[in-house]
């Protein structure tokens, strides 16, 4: 039988639950810092948490009190990993666990490491999860603008008796509630999150590729390949109106051909097979197959991330026409004289691969 579904807003929220509360931040990446300044601004004394690098040096920069991890962690009241997951348990065993003290209030944004057993927390703390469903610049803009972002939540472990009070005040003081909040255990989010990843994910990226491939075999431009696929905004704009019309009813947004050639290419595609991956995918993901593999791709040095990453840099027919369209049109999105953000390899929980440490 399924649950019902448990939704929290700001009314849920009791913001004195953390009057007076010293909060931890480990990690400053692009998570860590919008989450630590989204706090600050809600009234919390914030000190981040981070190994003396440059990402310490900007905490410092922008005001905050700075500290070694487990320095962080022994003075605080609340302690919000916001870490890479395949980072946290090294961090977790060395810097957190020794240093945690009794009635702490421990948070993940990420249920991973709870869920495939990676880390273990003391008995005597609480254990929350506050998964974000944004990007990391995008969650200090929604909180700057007002709208807030969605997020997971739920108590795995509630040592104190106030495990949810403070749970949801944190959540509205990172800006959260302002949008919404969805109670799921670490299990739940973990499985969700690496479900879509590895399931629609994979699916819009080859068609991409090979519809990119199959017109400029007969003779459509690069360019306005690259254009018409993503570069318009188009895409985007479809999934926006998805998230705020309804699935169905955005069709309603495309004209009379794209919706009848959308629907008769629906129906040849394979639905059943697709649906047989999807399950299969599902339950690698389940059985924990799909956390050992990662494990003993992390031991092995990541050699199939090598392979991407030769991909994602290679000089690849994509790559050069979108280059094209840049170098004539500039950047979707960007005004003029802005620079280009800077790209690394996002891992999961927030973390890139130039900062392996940060979140």
């Amino acid at each position: 039988m399924t649950q019902q579904t448990v939704f929290y807003r700001e009314s849920d929220a009791r913001p004195e639950a953390l009057t007076g509360a010293s909060v931890a931040v480990l990690g400053y990446g692009n998570l860590g810092r919008s989450v630590a300044l989204n706090l600050r601004d809600s009234g919390l004394a914030v000190t981040v948490g981070n190994v003396d690098d440059e990402y310490r040096a900007r905490a410092r920069e922008e005001g905050f009190a700075v500290a070694d991890p487990g320095d962080a962690v022994s003075a605080a009241d609340v302690v919000y990993l916001l870490l890479p997951d395949e980072v946290i348990p090294r961090v977790f065993d060395v810097e957190v666990r020794p240093r945690l003290r009794e009635g702490t209030a421990l948070c993940f944004a990420s249920g991973y490491v709870l869920a495939y057993g990676l880390v273990r927390p003391p008995a005597d703390v609480d254990v929350l999860l506050l998964a974000p469903r944004m990007l990391g610049e995008e969650v200090r803009s929604a909180y700057r603008d007002g709208t807030g972002f969605l997020s997971y939540v739920c108590v795995e472990q509630d040592a104190t008796g106030r495990a949810e009070e403070r749970l949801l005040a944190l959540t509205a003081a990172v800006g959260s509630l302002r949008r919404g909040a969805i109670r799921l255990s670490a299990e739940q989010e973990a499985t969700l999150d690496l479900f879509v990843e590895q399931s629609v994910g994979p699916y819009l990226g080859v068609a991409f590729q090979t519809a990119f491939r199959v017109g400029v075999a007969a003779g459509l431009p690069p360019e306005a390949l690259v254009c018409e696929l993503y570069m318009s905004g188009e895409m985007a704009r479809t999934i926006t109106t998805m998230a705020t019309a309804g699935f169905f009813e955005s069709v309603r947004s495309h004209g009379l051909v794209a919706m009848y050639g959308g629907f008769q290419g629906t129906l040849g595609l394979d639905g059943e097979a697709m649906e047989r991956h999807f399950r299969d995918v599902l339950e690698q993901i389940r059985s924990g197959g799909f956390a050992r593999q990662l494990q003993e791709e992390e031991a092995q040095g990541y050699p199939i991330l090598a392979v991407l990453e030769s991909v994602i840099g290679g000089d690849d027919p994509i790559t050069a026409a979108e280059q094209r369209v840049r170098a004539r049109l500039g950047d979707p999105g960007r005004t003029a004289g802005e620079p280009r953000r800077p790209t690394s390899a996002p891992r999961r929980g927030g973390g890139t691969t130039a900062a392996p440490g940060e979140g």
